[in-house]
């Protein structure tokens, strides 16, 4: 005899309060204050569940800029550089997950040890 485990939605609702509210129109000013309250040290979230209700509302809202047929099904969709996720829950806005900045490296930071700044342009070929 198997034993079965109960589907639990990711992030359980239950237990992890919403972190935005929306009205009746998508509210895009809430959610970059919530990736923004969420961001530190080149960390940013990486996911942005959300319920049906807000679901639909993005929905809407995408369609709006890009046409009610580039908007069927918001599966591999971003927003503002998270990945949207729809859970089973009526009404519900959490952004999770991290994902590290890359951050330009200075060249000079690159350069061999051996390659002084006074003498790293005698290395170069000038025409």
């Amino acid at each position: 005899m198997s034993a079965k485990t109960p589907y639990t939605p990711i992030p359980d609702q239950a237990l992890v309060p919403t972190e935005a509210r929306m009205g009746t129109v998508w509210d895009s000013e809430a959610i970059a204050r919530l990736i923004r309250s969420k961001s530190n040290h080149g960390e940013t979230p990486a996911f942005l569940f959300l319920g049906k209700k807000e679901a639909g509302l993005l929905r809407g809202h995408l369609a709006q800029a890009f046409g009610e047929e580039a908007v069927t099904t918001l599966k591999d969709t971003y927003y503002q550089g998270l990945e949207v996720i729809t859970i089973e829950a009526d009404s519900f806005v959490f952004a999770g997950g991290r994902k590290v900045r890359r951050t330009l490296q200075d060249p000079i930071s690159r350069r061999l040890p051996w390659q002084e700044r006074d003498t790293a342009g005698l290395w170069s070929l000038r025409l």
